[in-house]
């Protein structure tokens, strides 16, 4: 079934002391189109995340959110800077024998000076970092996936529904067309016989005129295209794979058979009902253009 390229999906765990949040969203675009937004310690993750989020989507402008922090205290190392510690313990000594004050100098007193103690993230390791965020990100991705999913379904009801309204109208235009013929040879034969009144009418010249015009208005070619692009479209509808392009393309189709029919009729009948047809190929269209 086809699927939305509108979706949302957000998912959070604790995983090897990292509490994760992903966040993937995605909207309506001609491409795949990829952007995130990582901690600046992460951005090895980016291109790892674009491959991963490929593989649900096909089509869409995505936008994937990570954030990540330690759960605890884990991955943290307090490091001392010996040579700044040792230069200030220097200088404080210094200042106490210069002007002879008590060295009152200890150890929480030193490490309480400017960078001397700093907490820094231990070295992390790439590959595991990735497999847990991936574990967090797959479950996310996957609740997207889902949202559109359901939302395809909901289109391809609204689609189908508006094919069969256009099947309809195709089958008004199929029966009209001949009656508009015969009408025109009724009018043409009446026309004749009121300006020649009593004087013999050459059947042949109605015959050839009402030819000339059922001719130009004949639309069967149009309709049975017209019915065979609308069970290609019911065909592309119920695939799994993406099909948005295919469906677009033959909507073009639909627009330019309908067009052609509305050049040919020359009845008020029809031109209402083509005038319903091209509205409700419009709506289709506009709903295709959310189809991945």
């Amino acid at each position: 079934m086809i699927k939305s390229m509108t979706g949302y999906g957000r998912y959070q765990q604790v995983v090897d002391g990292r509490d994760i949040t992903v966040e993937i969203k995605s909207v309506n675009h001609r491409y795949f189109e990829f952007s995130a937004r990582v901690p600046r310690a992460y951005g090895y993750l980016e291109d790892k995340l674009k491959s991963l989020v490929h593989t649900g989507i096909s089509r869409g402008k995505t936008d994937v959110y990570v954030g990540m922090a330690a759960a605890g205290e884990t991955g943290l190392e307090v490091q001392i800077n010996k040579p700044l510690a040792g230069a200030y313990l220097d200088a404080l000594r210094e200042l106490s024998r210069e002007y002879n004050i008590d060295d009152d100098i200890n150890t929480t007193k030193l490490a309480r000076l400017p960078d001397v103690l700093t907490v820094q993230r231990a070295a992390e390791d790439e590959d595991a970092v990735w497999l847990a965020v991936k574990s967090v990100a797959e479950v996310a991705l996957f609740s997207m996936v889902s949202m559109r999913g359901a939302e395809g379904e909901q289109l391809s009801a609204d689609i189908l529904s508006r094919l069969s309204m256009l099947e309809q109208y195709t089958g008004v235009v199929e029966e009209r067309s001949p009656i508009v013929a015969a009408e025109h040879r009724e009018r043409l034969y009446a026309r004749l016989s009121e300006i020649l009144e009593n004087r013999q009418i050459d059947e042949s010249r109605i015959l050839t005129e009402a030819a000339i015009f059922a001719e130009k208005t004949a639309v069967a070619e149009e309709t049975v295209r017209l019915r065979s692009h609308i069970a290609q479209l019911r065909g592309f509808i119920s695939q799994d794979e993406p099909t948005g392009r295919k469906l677009d393309f033959l909507i073009q189709e639909l627009n330019r058979e309908v067009n052609t029919i509305g050049s040919k009729s020359q009845d008020i009948e029809l031109a209402r009902v083509v005038v319903e047809m091209k509205s409700e190929i419009e709506k289709i269209r506009e709903q295709v253009q959310n189809i991945e």
